[in-house]
C-alpha cells in the first residue's frame, strides 16, 4: 500500500487548486473550497466517495473515515452503498408528514363541526401538500419544500393555498409538541418565499335580501329545495342543517348540539333556534324522506346525510353564483337595512359572540323570546306572507 498520512494541516491550508493525496485512497480536492474524497476500486470500477469539506471534517476525522471504508472494501462491501442504506434506514425511522398529519387531525378534530367528518379541514392538505411532501420525514421539511408544494396554486387559488399553509402550520406545531425536531418557522419562511398574493379578500356571494322572496318562491318540495328553505329561514350554517335530527326539535325550539356549531373564539356550545310557522311546515314536508333508524332530516340515499355540495349545485343549475352560506349575510343585511333590530339580537341569531368577555360573564341571555319575533318576521318576509317589510322595534 502507498504511504499514508502525507498531508498536514499546513499543507492543506496552502494547497493549490487540484487533488492532493494523503495515501490509502484519501484525497483532498481543492477548488473554490476544499473537499475530502475517498477513492476506491471494486469489481474493476473506480469510485470517488465524498466525505465532506475541510475544515468541517478535520484531517484526523477524514483519516478515520478512510480507515473505516478501506476495511469495508477489503471485505467486499461497497462503502457508498452501505452509507446510502444506513441513511435510508435512519430516514425511514423518522415519522413522515402523512402520518403526523393524521395524528394532528385526530387531536384537532374535536374543534371541527361533526368532528371533521366532512373532510373540509383535511382537503387542502390532501390535495396540495401530502402528494408532494407526505412521504418526507416531518423533521426534514423546510421552507423550500413547502414553497415548491404550494407555488402552483399560490396565485391561482390563493384562499385554498392560505388554508393549506395554515393547516400545515398546525401539523408542524403538533409535531413539535410530540417532541420531534421540526422547523417551527418553516411555514412562515415559506410564505415569505412565495411572496404576496395580491388578491383582495372575497366574501362568499349572497343573494340580496330584496331578491330573497323571489328565490324562496322558486323553491319546490324536493329534499334539496327544502334544505335550502330551512337554511334560509333559520340562518344556520348549511353544515349544521344537513346534520339535523328530529330529536333536536321540541315544540317550536330547535336545539343544535355543540358539535354541529362552529366555534366562536375557540368555544362551541349548543344553540337554540326558535322555529317560525314556516319552518315547522318545511319540517312536516320532510317526513316522507325520513329513513328508519337514524332520524336525520336530510338523509343521503344510502347512509349518513346529504352531501355538502348538493345545495350549492342546485343553485349553480339555476345559474346563480351565490352559495348557501351567503343566506346568513342576506339575513344580516335585512336586519340592518330593513329593521331596527338591535345588533346583539341580530348577531346572536347568527350564533355570533357579542360583547367583551366581562359583558358576556354578566349577560348570559340568548335572547330567545326576542329572537322568536325576529325569526317569524324573517320567515314572513321570505315566504312573502308579510305585505311589506316591517321595521322591527325593540320587542321586550
Amino acid at each position: 500500500m502507498a504511504a499514508l498520512n502525507k498531508l498536514t494541516d499546513t499543507k492543506i491550508k496552502n494547497a493549490p487548486t487540484g487533488k492532493h493525496s494523503d495515501g490509502g485512497g484519501l484525497i483532498l480536492r481543492v477548488t473554490a473550497s476544499k473537499q475530502w474524497l475517498f477513492r476506491f476500486t471494486m469489481h474493476k470500477k473506480r469510485s470517488d466517495m465524498g466525505l465532506g469539506s475541510y475544515p468541517s471534517i478535520s484531517l484526523k476525522q477524514a483519516r478515520e473515515l478512510a480507515t473505516t471504508y478501506r476495511k469495508m472494501v477489503a471485505e467486499g462491501i461497497n462503502p457508498i452503498a452501505q452509507r446510502d442504506k444506513a441513511t435510508l434506514e435512519a430516514s425511514q425511522a423518522k415519522p413522515r408528514l402523512k402520518a403526523i398529519t393524521a395524528e394532528a387531525f385526530e387531536a384537532h378534530k374535536r374543534t371541527l363541526v361533526g368532528d371533521g367528518k366532512a373532510g373540509k379541514w383535511l382537503s387542502p392538505l390532501r390535495l396540495h401538500i401530502l402528494p408532494a411532501l407526505g412521504a418526507i420525514p416531518v423533521e426534514d421539511i423546510n421552507q423550500r419544500d413547502i414553497q415548491r408544494a404550494l407555488k402552483p396554486i399560490w396565485l391561482k387559488i390563493p384562499e385554498t393555498a392560505r388554508k393549506a399553509l395554515a393547516r400545515l402550520n398546525i401539523v408542524m406545531r403538533y409535531a413539535a409538541a410530540s417532541g420531534l425536531d421540526v422547523d417551527m418557522q418553516a411555514t412562515m419562511k415559506a410564505k415569505a418565499l412565495l411572496g404576496a398574493q395580491g388578491d383582495v379578500q372575497k366574501h362568499i356571494a349572497s343573494v340580496p335580501w330584496q331578491e330573497l322572496p323571489t328565490f324562496y318562491k322558486s323553491l319546490g318540495a324536493t329534499m334539496t329545495e327544502l334544505a335550502l328553505k330551512l337554511t334560509i329561514l333559520t340562518a344556520l350554517r348549511s353544515g349544521a342543517i344537513r346534520h339535523l335530527r328530529y330529536e333536536y326539535i321540541e315544540n317550536d325550539i330547535l336545539t343544535v348540539p355543540a358539535e354541529l356549531m362552529k366555534g366562536n373564539r375557540g368555544k362551541k356550545t349548543e344553540f337554540r333556534v326558535p322555529l317560525s310557522k314556516e319552518v315547522i311546515e318545511v319540517i312536516d314536508q320532510l317526513k316522507p324522506f325520513e329513513r328508519d333508524g337514524d332520524g336525520y332530516l336530510f338523509p343521503s340515499v344510502r347512509k349518513g346525510v346529504m352531501s355538502d355540495a348538493t345545495m350549492a349545485r342546485h343553485m349553480e343549475r339555476k345559474g346563480m353564483s351565490q352559495r348557501p352560506h351567503g343566506f346568513r349575510s342576506s339575513f344580516r343585511m335585512w336586519c340592518a337595512e330593513a329593521t331596527d333590530t338591535p345588533r346583539e339580537i341580530a348577531e346572536t341569531a347568527l350564533s355570533h359572540v357579542t360583547g367583551s368577555k366581562v359583558e358576556r360573564a354578566y349577560n348570559r341571555s340568548d335572547y330567545l323570546e326576542r329572537r322568536k319575533v325576529l325569526m317569524q318576521r324573517w320567515a314572513d318576509y321570505c315566504s312573502n306572507t308579510a305585505s311589506k317589510v316591517i321595521p322591527l322595534h325593540d320587542a321586550r
